[in-house]
């Protein structure tokens, strides 16, 4: 739900900001050995690590990001995160994630 924190999986949290017209934002929690699941949408993403860190498997590749850094994930390639540590990310998405939106 925009603009509220939601669990999304175990040791996963998230909160969508209030979106644009064809960008929008989202923060990510998550506790030490959470996981995001892989997925893939046609959406490009930024996102930013505002503290912690994690290491993502992007299209197969292994990448660790950790405060300070960003990573950029190309539309309709799988990807997905796990925490190394407790972290929290910044994700932006263009165009708008509307499965997101509610």
């Amino acid at each position: 739900m925009v603009g509220t924190w939601e669990n999304v999986d175990f040791g996963v949290k998230r909160k969508i900001y209030p979106p644009g017209k064809t960008l929008m934002m989202m923060e990510v929690h998550f506790e030490t050995g959470a996981i995001g699941a892989e997925h893939s949408h046609p959406h490009e993403q930024f996102t930013y690590c505002l503290k912690g860190k994690l290491e993502f498997n992007l299209g197969g590749e292994k990448v660790l990001l950790q405060q300070g850094e960003s990573l950029f994930i190309p539309g309709n390639v799988v990807h997905g995160v796990k925490a190394l540590e407790a972290s929290a990310l910044l994700d932006t998405f263009t165009p708008l994630r509307e499965d997101l939106l509610v």
